[in-house]
Parts: structure tokens; C-alpha cells; sequence
């Protein structure tokens, strides 16, 4: 336990508690554990703090040492957004894939597995699900993070994924309010907007987030985004209108609200995280998430500091940030009784991948189980025979996905049939150089976002029009015309929606 030379004042403790900041190591440093003693009441978690679930559960308990009622978060949408199982893959298909089944009780199922084994590392609140409504196929971020187009479709998932995520005793956070889904731009580079009217923002953006506050969700997290009917001049993450008018006064949301990453380029560049912290802050959110970039005790004290300030100026109310701070103790002490309530969780053996086992009613891996039920293949499908080669075609992979997590079906086919050979392929890459390398194999090629990618669909051609009976396996956002003999489409990139792929393609199981 580590001992304080002095207690800071109220206005302090309420600074530290309103931030959900990272670090870096798979071990608290000795900085975190000074500050959780001081009043912060929130860490996040991802990627480069998870090396296996042992060691996190280890650090959840490192944590918890200090302060029993600390919130640890993640940003674990399954699919391809993972940081559980970052280096692997994720055991799950993410949301495009259950959207594509559209069985609610699937939804529900997948993300209760998926919060018992987060719980059973000692994390307590998810940055999911996502709640945007993929309605621009060409959106650069949230793609196969959407449960879909349909905004009827995505409400019902987004409301199962919430249920099936808190009855694991994990608190949802639903996110990107009001909406990320017909954006053009990615948050994390530049600042997108919106420009379309009131009545569609709540026929289609908001119908998902009335579902996750019906559901019960126990936060949601704000987008930093312009929606010119709703705010002309302010984000949505620094919008009174749009986190207080509309959010908790129009929809009835009592629950946290987060902001995204703080130091994304939209608020960085164009306000700076300090200032755009206390805009928050005075907006109506009650926790500021930080870490994804910026991971070090400096930031934490800047943003501590810039809030204490704020309010000493005169610029921020001190009643807002203590109803702020007083929220997320609220959540803090909600997980606390919940974990209480359940006991630590089973135990995580050392070496264990997160997603290896059965599902808790003892059948097969639920997440296989909903990967092979979201294929969709277009034409006949002549079984391999003879090992094949494998060509990805691979572009830049957005920031929330990042390129650590593997994807593909080129490991799952080996699996099935040894000797398999693959190459992945970037924008520079033509289809003689595709050829050459598949020999007298037969080819695979596999692309995400096929529609997307000019330079892709380019080699594809080529390829298709020298080996006609090239098997082409989507497994991105599924737009571009199927293409391919057979089309294989998966709806993501996670390891199990590759082996689903696999076992269509050989006629075998893993």
C-alpha cells in the first residue's frame, strides 16, 4: 500500500477522480499507484498493459490494493478491435458479424462470455459497444465495429450487447454519442461532421443509444464530432446541447458519460487536451479518457491541474466537477458491490489464452459458434484439396483497430491443410507479382473493404481474370459485388471468423 506524505484538498481529489487515464507496462508503476492513493478512481487499460490473463488478473489485484473500488476499463469491442487478446486475435466475432446473424439471444450470449472473461481478470467497465450506425460504407472508422446500416437493427444488438456485457457484472459504455456512423474522416486524425437534419439524427444516430439507455447501459461515451443541427460551433464531447440537453435532460441518461480518447487529433489539434478537458468537463462529462496516446504522469497532472484551475478562475463550476466526480464514484462503488456480490471471478491459470475453453453452457466456443453462422457465401464451393496460396491484401489499418492484432485466414487454412503457403500484399503490389508467387497453387485472396480500396479491386481483376478459380474471402465490410469462385464473406477480421472461413473453403473442421 503506499503511503501519502499529505492528503490533497477536495478540489484535487475530484480532479484526479474525473480521469480515466493509461500507462505503460504489464505492472502498475509506482506514479499510478501514488495517484489512485490521492483520489484517482478510474484506469484504463490496453494492448502493451496484457500479456496473458494471469498477469492481468495479477494487475487488476495490484490495483485493487490501493483502492478497492477502482474502476479498470478497456476498450474490448471483440472482433477486430481487441486488446485482451491483442497479439492472438480475438475469440469473438465483433459486431458487423452479429448484426449479419441478427439473433439477439447470440448478441446477448457472446458479450455475457465476453464480460465473464473480463471479469475474471478483474476488469470492470468496457468501452463497448459500439452504437453507431454504419449508414456511409466508405466510414474509415467504425465499418465492421457497427452492428450495421439499419438503425432498427443496430438498437435491438446494441440493447443485447449491453444486458448480455453488465450481467457479467462488467458496466457497458456505450459509445459514439450521438453517432459515428456517416462520418467521413476518423476522429483520431481530424474533426468530422454532420451535416444532416435534426429528424434523421433521431430516426437513425440516436435510436441505438435509447435502446442502450433502456437497457440500462451503465455509461456512454461521447464522439468528437460536429453535428451542425444539433451544435454549429462545438463537438459533441465539449456540447452542452448535445451532453446535457440532449443527452441527459431529452433522453433521461443518469448514468457516466466518458469522452473518447482526449488526445485524439479532433480535440487535440483544434483545442488542446487541457482546455478541451475542462470544455468537456463543463459540458457534462464526468470522466475524461486518456492513455491510447499519451500514457505518462505529466498528462495526468496537467489535466488535474488544468480542472483544478478551471475551477479556482471561475471558468468551471466546482458543483460540476464534483457531481462529475461524484458519478463516477457511483460507478466505481456499483462494480465494487457487483464483484462483492459474484466473488473474484474463476481463476485465470498461467499460459491460459483468454478465449480458449467453452462457453459457459459447455458447448462449443460461442464465438466460433457466431463466426460460422455469420458467413455468407456466394457460388459453389469445390472443397480444397491441395494446400493453396493465401494472398491478403492489406491496407493501412485504421487507429482503434491497429496492425499488432493478426487477422486473416492464411494460419487457420495451414491448420486445415499443411504446407499452405501466403504473402500479404500492399497498395505498390500487382497481380503478377500475386502469380508468380501462387505458382500452380490455387490462390485465396483475402480483402477487407474491398469497396474501399481502388488498388485492391485492381489486383483483384487481375488476378481473377489469370485463375478464375480464385476463392475470394471478404472480410471487411461486405459492399463490392461478390467477386470470386466462391465469395466468402465473414463480416470481420477476428481469428475465428478466419477459421469459419477455413472450414468452408477446405469442407473440414479445425
Amino acid at each position: 500500500m503506499t503511503t501519502l506524505t499529505h492528503r490533497p484538498d477536495t478540489l484535487t481529489r475530484d480532479a484526479l477522480a474525473v480521469l480515466q487515464p493509461g500507462f505503460h507496462g504489464t505492472t502498475a508503476p509506482d506514479w499510478l499507484l501514488r495517484r489512485i492513493g490521492e483520489g484517482l478512481t478510474s484506469v484504463g487499460l490496453f494492448g502493451r498493459n496484457i500479456h496473458t490473463p494471469a498477469q492481468l488478473a495479477a494487475l487488476t489485484a495490484q490495483l485493487r490494493a490501493e483502492r478497492d473500488d477502482i474502476l479498470v476499463a478497456i476498450d474490448e469491442e471483440g472482433g477486430d478491435v481487441t486488446r485482451l487478446e491483442v497479439r492472438e486475435g480475438s475469440s469473438f466475432p465483433g459486431n458487423y458479424a452479429l448484426g449479419s446473424v441478427d439473433d439477439v439471444e447470440l448478441t446477448r450470449a457472446v458479450a455475457r462470455e465476453l464480460g465473464s472473461r473480463l471479469a475474471a481478470c478483474g476488469v470492470n467497465l468496457n468501452w463497448a459497444p459500439s452504437a453507431d450506425v454504419n449508414s456511409d460504407v466508405n466510414n474509415p472508422v467504425i465499418g465492421v465495429r457497427s452492428f450495421g446500416a439499419d438503425p432498427a437493427l443496430v438498437a435491438r444488438h446494441t440493447a443485447a450487447y449491453v444486458e448480455g456485457l453488465q450481467s457479467a457484472g462488467v458496466a457497458a459504455c456505450t459509445k459514439h454519442f450521438p453517432g459515428h456512423g456517416d462520418t467521413a474522416v476518423d476522429s483520431h486524425l481530424a474533426l468530422p461532421r454532420i451535416d444532416v437534419g435534426v429528424d434523421t439524427l433521431h430516426a437513425r444516430e440516436l435510436a441505438p443509444f435509447r435502446s442502450a439507455i433502456t437497457a440500462g447501459s451503465k455509461s456512454v461515451m461521447s464522439a468528437h464530432i460536429l453535428l451542425s443541427a444539433l451544435d454549429p460551433d462545438r463537438p459533441a464531447t465539449l456540447s452542452p446541447r448535445i451532453l446535457t440537453g440532449l443527452l441527459r435532460e431529452e433522453l433521461g441518461f443518469g448514468g457516466l458519460i466518458v469522452t473518447d480518447g482526449i488526445e485524439m487529433q479532433a480535440i487535440a489539434s483544434t483545442y488542446g487536451i487541457e482546455r478541451g478537458s475542462v470544455l468537456a468537463i463543463a459540458a457534462g462529462v464526468d470522466a475524461i479518457c486518456v492513455g491510447g496516446g499519451l500514457a505518462d504522469e505529466g498528462t495526468v497532472l496537467r489535466l488535474r491541474d488544468a480542472l483544478v484551475d478551471a475551477v479556482r478562475e471561475g471558468e468551471l463550476p466546482e458543483e460540476r466537477l464534483a457531481d462529475a466526480a461524484a458519478r463516477v464514484r457511483a460507478l466505481a462503488d456499483w462494480a465494487r458491490r457487483v464483484r462483492g456480490a459474484s466473488g473474484p471471478g474463476a481463476a485465470v491459470q498461467e499460459g491460459t489464452a483468454p478465449g480458449a475453453g467453452t462457453s459457459a453452457a459447455g458447448g462449443p466456443d460461442i464465438g466460433l459458434v457466431a463466426a460460422r453462422r455469420a458467413v455468407r457465401v456466394t457460388g459453389a464451393v469445390e472443397p480444397l484439396q491441395e494446400a493453396p496460396y493465401v494472398a491478403s491484401f492489406a491496407a493501412v489499418a485504421n487507429i482503434a483497430v491497429g496492425d499488432e492484432t493478426p487477422w486473416g485466414v492464411a494460419a487457420e487454412l495451414t491448420a486445415l491443410l499443411p504446407g499452405t503457403e501466403a504473402g500479404t500484399y500492399g497498395s505498390g503490389s500487382g497481380a503478377a507479382e500475386v502469380l508468380a508467387a501462387a505458382g500452380e497453387r490455387r490462390i485465396v485472396a483475402v480483402v477487407r473493404d474491398l469497396h474501399r480500396h481502388s488498388w485492391m479491386a485492381s489486383v483483384l481483376d487481375g488476378i481473377r481474370a489469370a485463375r478464375p478459380d480464385t476463392a475470394v474471402v471478404e472480410m471487411g465490410v461486405n459492399h463490392a459485388e461478390p467477386a470470386g469462385s466462391p465469395h466468402i464473406a465473414t463480416y470481420g477480421a477476428a481469428p475465428v471468423c478466419g477459421r469459419a472461413a477455413a472450414e468452408v473453403l477446405t469442407g473440414r473442421s479445425v
